[in-house]
């Protein structure tokens, strides 16, 4: 009888964040992979674990993903954990699971802290829709990309970023999407947890002075509403023309046009067929 793949999120910082159900399903399993099996040894060493670790990170995913699959298949329980919060976001977890799941691995997830919603939490911006983006490419075209196809996105923006790199990410930022407000989230359950709520300039400004510290997790405003175009009778008209070359007929393009313009209906059937006679 095949084994279970648990994912199981650990704490962001904060080791009172381990849920009880999470401490007893790493007792529970035969193995553990891990992002870094020393980090997550001392999370064992906390809460007195004693289990085998198998190191499961980005560079060795696919060989190991084949082993703990085949393990599981076998009749043996594993647990995927990652450095921090819930793995298989932004995580070499991610792959495992699709392998599990193509080859009908049961998985079960043990809730666990996530710092995309914790950060998108405390932001102070719109939580209602969100896209989490991860990491931006360190290649610069890649990053500017990256951006502009998201730029007119109304949505909350989530991204994480390094403590080296944030500051030529806020300048692209600002750059492709404009003055926005901006949550900078960092240290999230620690010692020094701090959420500054700023703009992109105020951010730059802010890291003029001090240089940024610890791993961010940055919540961005979405693009603002775009005030409706204001279209005149004959770009009205123009568009019942396109919609009878199209081929509807002129009194339903007539009548599709009027509810999305405004214009009266028999003033624009007028005004195409007068149009289409000459």
């Amino acid at each position: 009888m095949a084994g279970k793949l648990f994912v199981v999120g650990t704490p962001i910082g904060n080791l009172g964040d381990m849920t009880p159900r999470a401490v007893q399903t790493l007792r529970d399993v035969d193995f553990i992979a891990a992002e870094d099996t020393r980090v997550t040894q001392k999370l064992l060493n906390h809460f007195e674990i004693k289990k085998h670790t198998i190191s499961y990170h980005q560079h060795s995913q696919s060989a190991v993903s084949e082993q703990i699959t085949e393990r599981i298949l076998a009749g043996e329980n594993c647990a995927v954990v990652t450095d921090a919060g819930m793995p298989c976001i932004s995580d070499p977890g991610e792959d495992l699971v699709r392998l599990c799941a193509e080859r009908g691995v049961e998985i079960v997830v043990v809730p666990g802290p996530s710092a995309v919603v914790s950060a998108l939490a405390v932001s102070g911006l719109l939580t209602s829709r969100f896209a989490f983006e991860g990491f931006l490419s360190t290649n610069r075209k890649n990053r500017l990309q990256h951006l502009e196809s998201i730029k007119n996105d109304r949505h909350t923006l989530i991204f994480y970023e390094a403590p080296h790199k944030l500051i030529t990410t806020l300048q692209d930022m600002q750059s492709v999407l404009g003055e926005r407000r901006v949550a900078l989230a960092r240290e999230l359950t620690k010692l020094h947890e701090e959420v500054i709520r700023t703009t992109f300039s105020g951010a730059l400004e802010l890291y003029r002075e001090k240089s940024p510290r610890g791993e961010y997790v940055l919540v961005i405003e979405g693009a603002p509403e775009q005030a409706p175009t204001e279209l005149t009778f004959e770009d009205a008209v123009g568009m019942v023309c396109s919609l009878v070359q199209d081929g509807e007929s002129i009194t339903n393009a007539a009548k599709q046009t009027a509810k999305e313009t405004g214009y009266k209906k028999g003033d624009l059937y007028k005004a195409a067929l007068e149009k289409a006679n000459k």
